[in-house]
């Protein structure tokens, strides 16, 4: 499948009282050990994509975002906006990957990863 979906993200309100509700309700694992309190999702499944939960450090609103992996975030975005998309998030490396983030047409949050 080209540009497989491969991260979500759950941000908004307190890591921590979101962290706890995903955990409880769904007895995923999630690590939130490191410098942003950004808690790494494993579902323990096997099965399933990898996630993250954490507060809205950037100033865009409780949210849920897929992010979809691409061969060059920054020709993806410019397609996007093409499109009649909006850029949140321009590529931004983070590790190993480079991360971005545009809002729809209808104004629904998605990111773009390269790794």
């Amino acid at each position: 499948m080209p540009n497989p979906v491969l991260h979500f993200e759950i941000i908004g309100g307190s890591s921590k009282q979101l962290q706890d509700f995903y955990s409880s309700l769904f007895d995923w694992k999630i690590d939130s050990n490191n410098e942003y309190n950004y808690g790494m999702v494993d579902t323990a499944s096997g099965a399933g994509i990898a996630g993250g939960i954490a507060a809205d450090m950037d100033g865009h609103g409780s949210r849920v975002t897929v992010y979809a992996q691409v061969p060059d975030v920054q020709a993806s975005l410019n397609k996007a906006e093409q499109l009649g998309g909006k850029v949140l998030l321009p590529p931004t490396p983070i590790g190993q990957m480079t991360i971005a983030m545009f809002s729809d047409p209808a104004g629904n949050t998605m990111g773009l990863m390269h790794a």
